[in-house]
């Protein structure tokens, strides 16, 4: 292998990979990057065997080839290097490098040794928008589970149908879903369980422009572009019936500013017990009056305007979830339903227009 690149297009290439490599790992080979050279530009693949990230960068290539070398030094070394061609050339199991003056050589193993990505047959997949898929990983990811006793609930729920798709994520006392549009579909209807952790490297990974593929091959899923692939795991087993937790009777109506209640959450958070985190809500026609009484701290207390329809009710909450949600609304009026203080509050963004909800389950305000 023999090739020439940008010091910029190589640690774009590398700094794409960089989280699928395993800071500790048993198997050498994983701690390296697989470098192969094509007619015009260089794949570079990393993964830790759960997750695993290919990306191809432009290059200058006079003999192709492949070789393994070590993904963390060679991403430290490339940040370094002043900004001038590259030179990458392939010795044995040596990864030589040229940078104007600067020789290196890494150490590297043979390509064969790393793991080959799953076979999958991208031609009866999905083709999805990435910014819709973007939003549905954004809005619903951050209420997976992160208990061992329930590993059908540290995954992603996604809904592909014909005409949309959804994604749902619960870790049993919050929730949160969102449907959108879909785009054409190859693949028919199906249900996957995806670990955040990759969706997280989706939506870092696609910028939101244009459509990628999305295909199955058993029990891994794979997302594609022209320049960038993230294969993945899927969880296995059927995901809880979430439908039958999400209250249709909520009548009691508040509606309050997303940005202000998140910050009155927050500063009442600061008071709020290690281990409950609890909050008290008490709602009243034109206000919200937040309470926090926590014996070893202090207490605090805190107002806030709003348009609030139904009974007076008092509701308590952990401050956490109820944080999260909120950090995870679009900006504008959020709208708030209860049924009593027993059962769950949903949050939904104040505009219809957008299919997304989230729901936290209360705590009891007496001990």
């Amino acid at each position: 292998m023999k090739l020439t690149i940008t010091r910029q297009n190589l640690h774009r290439g590398l700094a794409a990979v960089s989280a699928s490599i395993p800071s500790k790992t048993t198997l050498p080979v994983l701690s390296n990057v697989l470098i192969e050279s094509d007619e015009g530009a260089v794949w570079i693949s990393g993964t830790d065997l759960d997750v695993s990230i290919r990306v191809k960068v432009p290059a200058e290539v006079a003999e192709s080839g492949a070789i393994t070398a070590p993904g963390k030094k060679l991403q430290e070394l490339t940040r370094e290097l002043p900004d001038q061609p590259v030179d990458l050339r392939a010795r044995a199991h040596q990864l030589e490098v040229g940078c104007g003056h600067s020789r290196f050589k890494l150490n590297g193993l043979p390509s064969e040794e790393f793991p080959n990505f799953p076979v999958i047959d991208f031609e009866e997949g999905w083709h999805v928008s990435e910014d819709s898929l973007r939003r549905l990983i954004h809005s619903t990811a951050f209420a997976v589970s992160t208990e061992e006793s329930r590993p059908i609930l540290n995954g992603v729920l996604w809904e592909l149908k014909e005409t949309r798709m959804s994604m749902v994520a619960t870790n049993g006392h919050r929730l949160a879903k969102m449907v959108v549009e879909a785009g054409s579909s190859d693949g028919g209807s199906t249900d996957l369980i995806i670990p955040p952790a990759a969706l997280v490297q989706v939506e870092r990974l696609f910028d939101g422009q244009g459509d990628l593929t999305v295909a199955r091959g058993g029990n891994h899923l794979a997302f594609r572009s022209d320049e960038r692939e993230v294969y993945t795991r899927l969880i296995e087993g059927r995901y809880p019936n979430y439908e039958q937790v999400i209250p249709k009777d909520n009548d009691k109506i508040a509606r309050v500013d997303r940005e202000a209640f998140e910050r009155a959450v927050r500063r009442m958070a600061v008071l709020a017990s290690d281990q409950t985190h609890r909050v008290k809500l008490a709602f009243e026609s034109d206000k919200v009056h937040l309470d926090v009484r926590t014996p070893d701290l202090g207490e605090a207390h805190d107002e806030l305007d709003l348009d609030y329809q139904g009974d007076a009710l008092e509701i308590g909450f952990n401050a956490n979830y109820l944080l999260e949600v909120l950090r995870n609304m679009p900006a504008g009026e959020v709208k708030v339903a209860f049924k009593t203080a027993e059962r769950a509050a949903t949050i939904e963004p104040a505009d219809d227009e957008l299919d997304y909800l989230c729901l936290v389950m209360p705590l009891r305000l007496v001990d």
